[in-house]
């Protein structure tokens, strides 16, 4: 769980106020169930224990951050895919070595 603070709007006042949430998205609709859906002032941003303050991405560098994760993930899929292949080859080379 992380930690995000939001301006939200209560009776006319603005008040910042933190959630804790798994994402800033998660973030956000827990704050418009509690506080209402057009509540929000400012968009929440990730605040961690030493009390700086994370901004959000740009959706062009979320789209980045995005692709480079699932470059990641692929590759490694990949890596396990040719450790099973290897495995399942070699586990056939025994099998063969004891008929023989």
């Amino acid at each position: 769980m992380n930690k995000y603070v939001a301006s939200v709007r209560v009776k006319g006042a603005s008040i910042k106020t933190a959630v804790f949430a798994d994402s800033q998205l998660h973030a956000r609709l827990i704050l418009q169930y509690v506080y209402g859906m057009n509540s929000l002032n400012s968009a929440p941003i990730q605040v961690n224990e030493a009390t700086n303050t994370i901004k959000p991405l740009t959706p062009q560098q979320a789209r980045i951050d995005g692709l480079r994760k699932q470059k990641d993930n692929i590759s490694k899929q990949l890596k396990a895919e040719r450790d099973r292949q290897t495995v399942a080859k070699a586990q056939q080379a025994i099998a063969n070595t004891k008929i023989s």
